[in-house]
Formats: C-alpha cells, structure tokens, sequence
C-alpha cells in the first residue's frame, strides 16, 4: 500500500480533487435519493472487495488493480465529504445574509 501511495500519488490528489467538485454539485443535485436495498448491497460489495484485499485473495495484476480501487476510492470519498460540507456553509451563509437585508 505505501507503494501505491508514493507512486500514485498525483492521482490520489487527483481522486480527491473530482471528489470535492462532486461533493461540491451533490448539494444542488435534486435527484431521488438511493433505496435502502441498493445501499446495502453497495455496502456489501465494498465490504467484500476490502476483504478480498486485505487477505489477498486475488494475486499479480487484478489484485494490483483492487487495491488501486480501494485507496483511490478513500481521497475521493473525503472530497466528496468536505466538498458538501462547504458548499453547505457557504448555502447558509448567503442565506443569512439575504434575511439580514
């Protein structure tokens, strides 16, 4: 994994630069929302995949591959968190700011 973060890391920031441009659109976005069965089974699948990495089940290039998944899939998650996060902040400030005037 150290590999992976010291020679990718171009990519990581990368992954966490779409992340907070997501995060960023995800407060606007006015789509219905996921059901709680797709959640669970998204949930179950990223559960087995970080399984199946951490006891390297899957060896040479497919495992390389997974772990890549897995540690770009963590930047873009964080984006994604603080991107909501200040866009929300900055929602509630304009809106303060429009019932002060």
């Amino acid at each position: 994994m150290a590999y992976l973060v010291a020679f990718h890391w171009g990519w990581l920031a990368g992954a966490f630069g779409i992340g907070l441009g997501m995060g960023w659109v995800a407060v606007v976005h006015r789509a219905p929302g996921v059901s709680r069965l797709v959640m669970l089974l998204l949930a179950a699948l990223a559960a087995t995949l970080v399984g199946l990495a951490i006891a390297c089940l899957i060896p040479g290039r497919a495992g390389y591959w997974l772990e890549l998944l897995l540690i770009l899939f963590v930047p873009y998650l964080v984006g994604c968190a603080i991107g909501t996060w200040l866009r929300a902040l900055v929602v509630i400030r304009s809106m303060r700011m429009k019932s002060a005037a």
